[in-house]
Formats: structure tokens, sequence, C-alpha cells
């Protein structure tokens, strides 16, 4: 099998990065994958290395034709602009993608998109059904939440001894980024993908309740949950420093969580990536070094 240059789009980010560098694991030559990001000094490292590095801002339509041009394969990895703007964003990435030809388009959407009632949910619902509309080859990587989300809030967690959110009961299949960066890793450069719809997430899911009593047991430090109402985990939020929107779309994520929407037993994950996903144990073990 011969693949042409792979894209990778947010290759700024974290999930961007790591697709390039399993994309490097699995033996795709440097010259043949393209980083692309909107501030692109943040990756000249993978320039010096001999990847193709190009700016791709998704507002501008010409911008991404060019950053597109001789792709064969593209990875969209959602953005993190304001939700009002998400989809367009989207369409404008779909869309340059059909023009340059591209033979496939692996989209990083949320676990369960098509029945999601969060309001990230929904971006994700709509750009699955622009991408079924444009008619483009695709596979659809339903990303489920990250363990990073917690493990990046241990020494807050520590220091007021609780995991605060609105989950309730909620049973979430996180996984780490750097494991759903070699699934994307997988299908940008397998076959038989096309089509397909995979529900991604650990393994072994947690209640934020059993999330606090795993942080206990891994620090050695009682940490409880503090399970508020949507809204006034949203004002927790925003107190700490986060814009009033991203706080908003958060606390509604946990609302989602709660409802059972970030919860996959598909095992998906760990067929595509040919290992159990890491654990939130490990997580935590790796994070509290």
């Amino acid at each position: 099998m011969t693949i042409m240059p792979i894209v990778v789009t947010g290759a700024t980010g974290q999930l961007g990065r790591l697709t390039v560098e399993a994309l490097l694991r699995r033996g795709i030559p440097a010259a043949d994958i393209i980083a692309t990001g909107r501030d692109i000094a943040g990756i000249k490292d993978l320039a010096d290395r001999g990847i193709t590095i190009r700016r791709a801002d998704f507002a501008d339509t010409d911008g991404l034709a060019e950053a597109f041009a001789g792709a064969d394969r593209l990875l969209l990895i959602s953005t993190s602009v304001p939700v009002g703007e998400r989809v367009a964003n989207h369409r404008r990435v779909i869309d340059a993608a059909a023009s340059a030809g591209v033979s496939l388009v692996a989209y990083t959407s949320t676990t369960h998109a098509d029945a999601a009632t969060t309001v990230i949910g929904a971006t994700h619902r709509e750009t699955e059904e622009y991408l079924r509309d444009r008619g483009i080859p695709s596979v659809l990587l339903r990303n489920g939440w990250y363990l990073e989300n917690y493990t990046s809030q241990l020494s807050q967690i520590l220091q007021n001894g609780a995991v605060v959110g609105a989950a309730g009961d909620g049973r979430i299949s996180a996984a780490s980024r750097a494991d759903y960066a070699e699934a994307a890793a997988v299908v940008l450069t397998g076959e038989g993908h096309t089509g397909a719809v995979y529900e991604l997430g650990g393994d072994e899911s947690f209640t934020l309740t059993e999330l606090a009593a795993a942080i206990s047991s891994a620090a050695g430090k009682q940490v409880s949950y503090a399970d508020l109402p949507v809204a006034e985990f949203a004002q927790v939020l925003a107190s700490v420093g986060l814009p009033a929107e991203l706080a908003e779309v958060l606390a509604d994520a946990d609302r989602g969580m709660k409802r059972g929407e970030m919860y996959t037993d598909s095992g998906d994950l760990r067929r595509l990536i040919g290992r159990p996903p890491v654990t939130l144990a490990e997580a935590l073990t790796a994070a509290l070094r």
C-alpha cells in the first residue's frame, strides 16, 4: 500500500503532535507528513525533523487549499474556537479537503455524537452530517474524555481535597491523548476504515466518585467528590478564571456525562491500537511521579 502525504490539522496542539509522533512510529516517512496549525512557529522543530509544516487557519479558505495541496489523507482535529464558530470552520476544512482530492478524512468527534444532547455534541453531530453530505470518504473517531482532563488538575484537586463536577453517577470512559492519537494513526495508515464509526474510550469506566477514590488511593490523601448543579458548577469554573462561555460548555459536558454520553463499552480503542488503553490508575501514577 502506498500512502501519499498525510495531513494532520491542529499539529500545534497536544493531540495533533501526538498523532504526528504516532505516524512516525508506524513507519510513515517524515517527508510524507504535513503538519498544520494556525501558528506554525510552535512546530518548527517538526520541520527540523523533515516534516512539512504549513499554516492552516480554519477561517482562511484560500490558506486551507494551499495547506492541503497534494495530500492523500487528512486528520481533522475538531477546533477549540468558540462553539458558535466550530461548525463553520470544520466545513471549510472539509470543503478544502474535497477540493484537494483527499482519499480519506478522519474526524475526531465525540462519543455518541449522533445522540448527544450537549452543546459540544451538537457541533460534532453537524460536522459528521456535513461530511456525509459532501460524500467524502471518511471515518469517525468518536473520542471520549481525556484522562488528562483530570490528571492535569491533580495539584488543585489535592489542595482542595475534592473533585468538583456535575456528572452525578454517570460513567466516563476516558482514555489518554496518546492512545487516541495512536488510534488516529492506525486509521490514517491502514485500509478498511472508510465509513467506520469508532466509539473510542478506555476499557475501565469510572464515575467522578470513583475518580476521587482513585486519587485518594494513588496520592495517599483523602479526596471526595462534590456534585453540583450544572449552573453552580459553571460558576465555580468561571471563578477560577475560565471564560464564561467555556465554563458553561464544560459544565454542560458534565451534564452529558450524567446521562451516560461519555460512556462506551465498544472496545474499539483497544482493538484499533492492539493493546489495552492506559487505565485511570496508570495515568494517576504517572502524573504523581
